[in-house]
């Protein structure tokens, strides 16, 4: 293990064991003052976050820029901030800490008995999102988490989300498609963060006008079994409860080969993903090359890869 790796590994097992224990406007205040600090910084992180919402708000000047990536980080860090905490909320603090609308998607969905998939992007704290369908609706869900080094940060994800009910599985193995499928015939609910795919096998999408990859697993899953797929967005607001969509089901085209079918149904996803993030480009945690165009170093030397500490594929 590198020190750089063990150095991480210390401070998110710190968070966990520290921040989770402060009262919850004292975590408040530390986050916000740990974004501020970053954002002044003006690190690789902050820089890539500005980029793209240079995407996403076209016609945003520097000034405009500059106030979207210091709303940006202050939500980032309120993540973080929450997610160090949610172990230690009670089932009352959970249920009231978030409310969505149109949920009536995912209810119908799950009493058909075949299943849905919910596809969410890096949108405010997808954790407490699900931590709320355990509590709240009752709903046990299966997930995935990339595979972080090292393996003990892994393994702190993990258990962090397995304690607030979900089943993880590795990304990692070539396993995992096959018990997301199999926990969808039998009626279960699985949940995926997908506006993010640099592999090879990521299908290419139109967003906000620009050719970017998101992973195939949801709309394949969905043709494979025959569940619902639902796109999800998710915002903050002054308040201390978080909101939610659960946008329409996004069917499977009637014609067509697999990977046409595919192709529209990702697009599907991309173009609800779109809306949610136009609506609140602050709340999206994308601090990492997105656009085809920008995983080109001598397209834009000005930053690196920065890795995914979030453990959510």
């Amino acid at each position: 293990m590198s020190a750089q790796e063990r150095l991480a590994d210390a401070l998110y097992g710190a968070g966990w064991g520290t921040v989770k224990k402060l009262p919850e406007p004292v975590a408040v205040r530390l986050g916000r003052g740990i974004a501020d600090l970053a954002w002044k910084r003006r690190g690789k992180g902050v820089l890539r976050l500005e980029r793209n919402y240079a995407r996403v708000v076209p016609d945003a000047g520097p000034e405009r820029l500059a106030e979207l990536s210091r709303a940006g980080m202050r939500s980032y860090l309120r993540y973080w901030m929450e997610s160090f905490r949610l172990p230690a909320w009670s089932a009352e603090r959970v249920a009231g800490g978030f409310e969505a609308k149109d949920l009536h998607h995912l209810t119908d969905g799950m009493a058909e008995g075949k299943g849905v998939i919910l596809a969410l992007p890096h949108l405010a704290n997808w954790d407490l999102a699900g931590a709320w369908v355990t509590t709240k609706l009752g709903i046990p869900f299966t997930t995935v988490a990339e595979r972080l080094k090292p393996e003990t940060l892994y393994d702190r994800f993990v258990a962090y989300r397995e304690g607030l009910g979900m089943e993880v599985l590795p990304h990692s193995g070539g396993s995992a498609f096959g018990t997301l499928a199999r926990r969808l015939r039998d009626g279960g609910l699985v949940c995926l963060v997908a506006d993010r795919d640099l592999s090879a096998s990521g299908v290419e999408v139109d967003f906000f006008g620009e050719t970017a990859r998101m992973p195939a697993g949801p709309a394949l899953l969905a043709q494979q079994t025959g569940a619902r797929l639902l796109p999800v967005t998710l915002w903050y607001n002054d308040s201390t409860v978080m909101r939610g969509r659960v946008h329409p089901p996004v069917g499977v085209p009637e014609s067509g080969t697999r990977p046409e079918k595919t192709s529209v149904m990702t697009q599907a996803l991309a173009d609800a993903f779109a809306t949610g993030i136009a609506e609140h480009p602050e709340d999206w945690h994308m601090l990492q090359r997105l656009w085809l165009k920008d995983l080109d170093p001598a397209r834009d030397p000005a930053t690196a890869p920065v890795q995914d500490q979030k453990g959510t594929s």
